[in-house]
């Protein structure tokens, strides 16, 4: 998807930061929520590979391991694209004001912001909408009987698992 398409399709409803950003090539990175070690430590080594390479990351960042992810990532200067499962937050954590501040950061949610909680709704909507704006997906670690799995079974783009 463009950019305009992309803002102007009614699937992202608040967006806070550089929209320009969605006109980078972006990989999606998704996670089970229960990981073993060897997951762990391959989804650190790829995040530090995206920083390092200056790639785009688009994701949640919301179970533990994305947020490690999140936090590799952020000592970098390329751009990261956060989508949210739920509405808009009032308030930005601090750690994420100074990629903002110079462009590096898109805040994007596809609920208003009267969606206060992430539920397991909310977040597949969330993984859904992230799956259909990225040009690459990721996979750190796949749950086979987990939520991920039931969303891969209608993406028609290519997966690449982290082994």
């Amino acid at each position: 998807m463009t950019q305009e398409e992309i803002l102007n399709s009614g699937i992202i409803k608040d967006h806070v930061g550089n929209t320009g950003i969605l006109t980078w090539h972006k990989t999606a990175f998704l996670c089970s929520r229960n990981i073993h070690g060897d997951a762990i430590l391959r989804c650190h080594d790829w995040a530090v590979r995206m920083r390092d390479e200056g790639r785009c990351v688009i994701s949640g960042f919301h179970s533990l391991i994305e947020k490690d992810v999140l936090r590799y990532l952020l000592r970098g200067h390329q751009p990261l694209i956060i989508i949210l499962a739920r509405g808009m937050k009032k308030r930005i954590e601090p750690e994420l004001k100074k990629p903002l501040d110079v462009g590096r950061l898109l805040i994007l949610s596809p609920f208003d912001r009267e969606v206060k909680r992430v539920t397991a709704e909310t977040a597949m909507i969330r993984n859904k909408v992230m799956i259909d704006i990225a040009d690459h997906i990721v996979v750190g670690h796949l749950n086979p009987d987990g939520n991920i799995s039931n969303l891969f079974k209608s993406v028609n783009k290519e997966i690449e698992f982290l082994r």
